[in-house]
């Protein structure tokens, strides 16, 4: 890739500023689950194992007013990093100031050292400021003056033009990506820009209005286009297909039709539905054709589309997938994302890449999250890459 990374860099004696995302789960102090702490754990060993001296900086969640900063304070992160790399971490719960440049001054190579939630900016004096979400000038400047490089790996976050990444990043000679974000980067840049074909995408969730700009850009690349979940009745209804109370767009009826002009059979969508009169993981549910009888909504795809689906993927060699079949949060109406995430797992020969939230549940709850080539960490940043759209998070990295 075209972009300089950690590799490159000298690191010993370093002071190293490094963009993670630790946004995690954290509910009275636990943390939900680790995987974002986890999947950063390469390029922090390569650090430390170099004598570099990581200086972390993170968000997590989003502060409004400061009664939101005690339950949102990177502490326990700090705790349960010390635990995966069984070594101590210094966490400093300050994001400026005095008590933070001691501490990193003190810093011996190989320390790691974890400041305080960067979105902690974001609320000053109960004022609700957002130096960090709004990339300030001088939060990034100050921020860049604490280290010697600056390696970014937090791709969740690379969609955002904040302090800690962009902001840091224009402040510095030269900003490295850190292994997790040059995966990114190589696996999703890859698939947009120059996939192996046979490329079929495959894109869920709830709404057309998230995906038009991926369903747009993915039809000019992407030999078939899978749409699932509820989006596909916005597409239904398009085409006159009865779609009794399922999920619609009314205001994106007319861009259905337009996209499936464009799309013809590039465009796979589902035959079948499992159907339900309530919204209830405990409502009585059937499968039926394509009309959607009056009284029922669809709330997952139905065996004659997870069939058609695997046969438009069994020759795949890329394979990217963005959201869920159904409503995967339901037991009863989780078939459809379950027995696409198991057929991926079997695409041994091709390049498998799978993004989101309900997705990566999917594949991580079937056990099969190993035999894929790639999970990407970020929900929101995946989603504008494949779209097509310059990242300024990657954009601020410099070239080789």
């Amino acid at each position: 890739m075209a972009k300089l990374t950690v590799e490159d860099l000298q690191l010993e004696g370093k002071k190293v500023l490094m963009r993670v995302d630790f946004n995690v789960p954290i509910k009275d102090g636990v943390i939900g689950n680790d995987n974002r702490i986890v999947a950063a754990l390469p390029t922090i060993k390569y650090v430390i194992e170099h004598g570099g001296r990581a200086i972390l900086l993170s968000h997590l969640g989003r502060i409004k007013k400061e009664e939101d900063k005690p339950a949102l304070s990177m502490r326990p992160v700090a705790e349960r990093l010390s635990n995966l790399l069984n070594k101590p971490v210094t966490f400093v719960p300050a994001t400026e100031g005095t008590q933070l440049e001691d501490a990193i001054n003190k810093m011996n190579n190989g320390d790691v050292l974890v400041m305080e939630n960067t979105r902690y900016e974001d609320v000053k004096n109960g004022e609700n400021v957002k130096r960090e979400s709004k990339n300030d000038p001088e939060l990034g400047k100050y921020w860049a003056s604490l280290g010697d490089v600056f390696i970014n790996d937090a791709f969740g976050t690379a969609h955002r033009s904040h302090a800690s990444n962009v902001g840091i990043a224009s402040n510095m000679p030269q900003t490295a990506a850190g292994f997790l974000m040059e995966k990114e980067i190589k696996f999703i840049g890859n698939a947009v820009d120059n996939p192996e074909h046979p490329f079929v995408a495959i894109l869920g969730g709830a709404k057309v209005s998230d995906k038009i700009g991926v369903i747009n850009n993915l039809l000019s690349k992407a030999d078939k286009v899978i749409v699932g979940g509820g989006m596909t009745y916005t597409f239904y209804a398009a085409k006159g297909i009865k779609i009794g109370n399922s999920l619609v767009e009314e205001d994106k009826i007319d861009l259905a039709k337009e996209i499936m002009d464009k799309a013809g059979d590039k465009l796979v969508l589902p035959i079948d539905s499992v159907v339900a009169k309530e919204f209830n993981n405990d409502s009585e549910s059937k499968i039926v054709d394509n009309d959607i009888p009056d009284g029922y909504m669809a709330l997952d795809i139905g065996p004659k589309s997870i069939a058609l689906f695997e046969d438009v993927l069994k020759d795949a060699k890329t394979v990217v997938w963005n959201g869920p079949m159904g409503v995967f949060e339901m037991s009863n109406f989780a078939k459809g994302t379950l027995e696409i995430g198991k057929f991926l797992g079997s695409l041994d020969q091709a390049t498998t890449i799978v993004g989101g939230g309900d997705s990566t549940a999917a594949v991580q709850q079937l056990g099969v999250a190993d035999s894929l080539t790639h999970i990407s960490t970020g929900g929101g940043a995946s989603l504008e890459y494949l779209e097509g759209k310059t990242l300024p998070g990657i954009a601020a990295i410099s070239e080789k």
